[in-house]
């Protein structure tokens, strides 16, 4: 390649911020000289490679932004050691259809059974469509809105939730709510209802939630806009920490630590 052409050439793609190219060029031109490839291939490959780069860092910065606690997919999740759960049914929430048609996920069961993991992997695939995500536990989402409820910010903090197209609230239940907190959350997702989807979690069952919400009402009310468009996964394994803990237990007597069956 002529050094003035190949100078200008490297020039170019540092200003257009075209940064994986640059790395596979010399190899990959080197690569068509030899198999003889048309300028065609060569540049859909080289645009192709440089749009999944794109899409994989763009990926990446949605992902530092969401507040996940961790990332995690469906990829890791051990779906033969929770076989209540259907196939199917989580199949379909991966297509985003739910997310589209403006319908809320809600995973119940008790702890470590991997409700927060499903959560995150959902709405992972929401990120890789490029719906805008965001997650916080239900404890702090309390605190948070308490707290511009005090400062007369409620308004501008209910629109920033409202703004996400995937909202998740985890471990709804693990702690009580105040007669505030239960009339916060019924006003979240009260303006959330039909506009966008939201992805909670709870250890306890529907029939619980009035002592959660301290509110037999109130918590009808939010169940009734969380349940009128959505999909409920109730899974009743058992829990993931309980099967470490074992295959701990028996690798430390010096036993089989696979899991009893």
């Amino acid at each position: 390649m002529n050094l003035l052409i190949q100078e200008r050439l490297f020039k170019n793609l540092e200003r257009l911020k075209l940064e994986k190219i640059p790395e596979i060029l010399d190899n990959y031109i080197e690569r068509a000289n030899k198999e003889n490839i048309s300028i065609i291939e060569v540049l859909d490959y080289l645009i192709e490679t440089e749009r999944v780069h794109k899409d994989e860092k763009s990926l990446i910065m949605r992902i530092n932004v969401t507040g996940f606690p961790y990332k995690k997919t469906f990829e890791e999740f051990d779906f033969g050691f929770q076989p209540s759960i259907d196939l199917k049914t989580i199949n379909d929430l991966r297509t985003t259809r739910f997310i589209h048609n403006k319908e809320n996920v809600i995973l119940l069961g008790p702890p470590g059974v991997g409700k927060t993991h499903l959560a995150i992997a959902i709405a992972m695939e929401g990120l890789k469509n490029k719906y805008s995500t965001y997650y916080i536990n239900c404890h702090d989402l309390i605190t948070e809105l308490n707290k511009a409820n005090y400062e007369n910010s409620l308004e501008t903090k209910l629109k920033t939730l409202c703004k996400y197209k995937v909202l998740v609230i985890d471990e709804i239940g693990y702690l009580p709510l105040d007669k505030e907190g239960s009339n916060l959350f019924f006003q979240l997702i009260s303006k959330r209802y039909e506009k966008s989807s939201t992805i909670v979690t709870s250890n306890r069952g529907f029939n619980e939630w009035g002592e959660i919400f301290g509110d037999n009402i109130i918590a009808a009310a939010i169940l009734d806009r969380l349940l009128h468009h959505s999909t409920v996964i109730n899974i009743k394994g058992e829990s993931y920490r309980l099967k470490e803990s074992k295959r701990l237990f028996f690798k430390n007597q010096g036993g089989d630590t696979s899991m009893p069956k």
